[in-house]
């Protein structure tokens, strides 16, 4: 097999993976955690092997979806912090932008946090372990930017790690309450948590030479 004919398979086969995730998708968006890869393989219409020729596993279509969701959050997130506006602004836009995220699309947040909650038969995504992994991802994307944007001073590396990480909990946290309970406006929501974080963000400088935070 000469490259060319290499290079069309892994094409076809891309494309054939993007297809599948998009069939994905859309039973996520229907049916939440209660997701199976039954109703995935009839809504891409092929059978359960074919889909686990592709992902392997249960666990190999989640991890798939899931850094579909979070490259796309993640993308989103970035964009509201290199926003033209100050500091407290772009905090703000930064929480709405997570919040918005999650209003949009509650069933897709269920399926990647609360996995666990459709585990009523075995074709179910049965288990969480996947949903730490994400957080962990998220915070440590905020701790680099953290790093890259603030003088945070003598271990300011560390300093940016708990930043990063507190900050992605607190956001998952009050995410997952307001989503179920909605005691208040999003806009409520997103100004008291700015306040909580505003004290010490807004005392540190940006660094010198960098985009600013």
């Amino acid at each position: 097999m000469d490259t060319t004919q290499r290079t069309d398979q892994q094409r076809a086969a891309d494309r054939r993976r993007r297809e599948l995730l998009e069939a994905a998708d859309r039973v996520v968006l229907r049916d939440g955690p209660g997701a199976s890869m039954n109703a995935i393989a009839a809504e891409a219409g092929i059978t359960k092997p074919i889909l686990y020729r592709h992902f392997g596993d249960k666990g190999g279509l989640y991890a798939a979806l899931a850094m579909r969701h979070t490259d796309a959050l993640l993308d989103s997130l970035r964009a509201a912090l290199d926003a033209p506006a100050d500091r407290r602004e772009r905090v703000e836009a930064t929480l709405d932008t997570y919040l918005s995220a999650i209003e949009a699309r509650p069933q897709v947040y269920r399926f990647l946090m609360h996995p666990a909650e459709g585990s009523q038969s075995d074709q179910g995504f049965d288990t969480g372990k996947h949903s730490a992994p994400l957080l962990r991802r998220m915070g440590e994307e905020l701790a680099q930017v953290i790093e890259e944007r603030l003088d945070l001073g003598p271990g300011s590396q560390q300093l940016a790690r708990v930043w990063g990480h507190g900050i992605v909990g607190m956001m998952h946290a009050a995410g997952d309450w307001w989503l179920g309970e909605r005691p208040c406006s999003r806009a409520e929501l997103v100004r008291s948590l700015a306040d909580l974080l505003w004290g010490r963000l807004a005392a540190a400088g940006d660094k010198v030479g960098g985009p600013g935070f």
